[in-house]
């Protein structure tokens, strides 16, 4: 009788495994994100009525982003679900990345994507850092791939003097994306400046005056 139970059991389990697997795909043609909607791990979906070829369509990667008044020379425009609705639940978004001559993307990483890139034009110095320490680092020209896998630290780099510009392609409809710099000393509230000092060996000054390049964030 045990054993018919234990058996019993177990196949429950597999089917009820066997059903959340199958229920983790597309149950629909798509969910066009109602942004307006209350959002849970995502955005609920817009009545279908009410659905308009817009909700698929962005025209903002087009043309590239102005790098004078940035600080480290490149911007970011993304392409995610908050600007094209159609992604929810698709699990992809793009972005556009220009960068001035000598521009730079610092170190940062995406904490729920992985991420490639196609140089659209000029010549860019990538790297990433496994959690070994290792450094996998190339240049890369117009026309190459480069990708950066899922939560590590990476950057792209203009080394000459001449711009450049690139798309990225992410594995989800919001990527995320955390920057090693204004992470640390832009916290809010802030981390102790006597902790910073000793984790980076650091004065308490020099904390001190990172931190004002570093803007507490909202």
């Amino acid at each position: 009788m045990a054993t018919s139970m234990i058996y019993l059991f177990v196949t429950i389990l597999l089917v009820a495994a066997h059903t959340a697997f199958a229920e983790s795909n597309m149950l629909q043609d798509f969910c066009v994100a109602d942004l307006k909607g209350e959002k849970v791990n995502g955005y609920p979906c817009k009545d279908p009525a009410q659905v308009t070829p817009e909700d698929f369509y962005y025209i903002g990667l087009a043309n590239g982003a102005s790098t004078t008044n940035t600080t480290l020379g490149s911007a970011v425009t993304g392409a995610n679900v908050e600007k094209i609705p159609g992604l929810n639940t698709l699990g992809i978004s793009m972005s556009r990345i220009d960068y001035a001559p000598r521009g730079l993307n610092p170190p940062h990483l995406h904490p729920r994507a992985s991420e490639a890139i196609f140089v659209l034009e000029g010549r860019l110095f990538v790297g990433f850092l496994t959690t070994a320490g290792k450094l996998i680092s190339k240049h890369v020209n117009k026309g190459d791939v480069f990708v950066f896998p899922r939560a590590l630290l990476h950057f792209q780099q203009s080394p000459n003097n001449a711009p450049a510009s690139v798309l990225a392609a992410f594995d989800s409809q919001n990527s995320g994306a955390q920057g090693v710099g204004p992470s640390l000393f832009g916290a809010n509230p802030r981390i102790p400046d006597d902790l910073l000092a000793k984790a980076f060996y650091l004065e308490s000054q020099e904390v001190q005056k990172v931190n004002g390049k570093f803007p507490a964030k909202k």
